[in-house]
């Protein structure tokens, strides 16, 4: 089956980081509802800041401080209303793509000694099961011609070039680190090459 994407629906969404278009998507791959938050004209254009973000209800919902995400999506949001045009695209899918019971049931583990990625493989699955052709299709959808992708994961960006889409700049996106979060950024610093602590001790 030939993988298809719908923009099926737009609708204008004020937020307290400026106006923006909701682009509610349909698909025959994973058949979850991704959304797309688009701000000024992007089709046709270059370099248009992109942020894709996987979701994360307890930290983009709840406010939890055990991730960084919650915190990530505000700064993107921000970062995107500071420019002429910009996408933020929402991925459902929670847990780096485990869902939320197993990801509740690696914090568990986490309390116990286990760190991010040794707590998915504990539960039978990769640290990282996340994948972006539903974003690059998106993208596509929305006829932009290249990005400057908001994110610390360069296999974000070699995910995305292989399937097509040109990257040009990569936007750091680093919270602060404290108490509750420090061994999870450690982790995917250490583990998952992400470009964290660059520059510090």
């Amino acid at each position: 089956m030939k993988p298809h994407l719908e923009d099926l629906v737009q609708t204008p969404i004020p937020t307290r980081h400026g106006g923006f278009i909701l682009h509610y998507y349909s698909n025959n791959i994973d058949d979850k509802e991704h959304i797309a938050l688009v701000k000024g004209n992007v089709a046709g254009r270059e370099n248009i800041p992109v942020r894709i973000h996987s979701e994360c209800f307890t930290g983009d919902v709840l406010g939890s401080r055990r991730c960084d995400c919650g915190e990530q999506l505000e700064m993107a949001l921000h970062m995107i209303s500071e420019s002429q045009a910009g996408i933020l695209i929402y991925l459902r899918q929670e847990g780096r793509g485990i869902g939320l019971l197993k990801k509740l049931q690696a914090y568990n583990l986490q309390d116990e000694g286990l760190d991010t990625v040794d707590a998915n493989i504990h539960l039978g699955h990769l640290a990282d099961e996340r994948e972006y052709n539903i974003a690059a299709l998106m993208l596509e959808s929305l006829q932009v011609k290249s990005i400057q992708l908001i994110t610390n994961n360069p296999k974000k960006i070699d995910a995305l070039t292989k399937l097509g889409i040109t990257v040009n700049k990569r936007i750091p996106i680093e919270v602060v680190a404290h108490q509750h979060n420090l061994g999870y950024l450690k982790t995917k610093a250490k583990k998952m090459a992400h470009m964290l602590f660059e520059g510090k001790k």
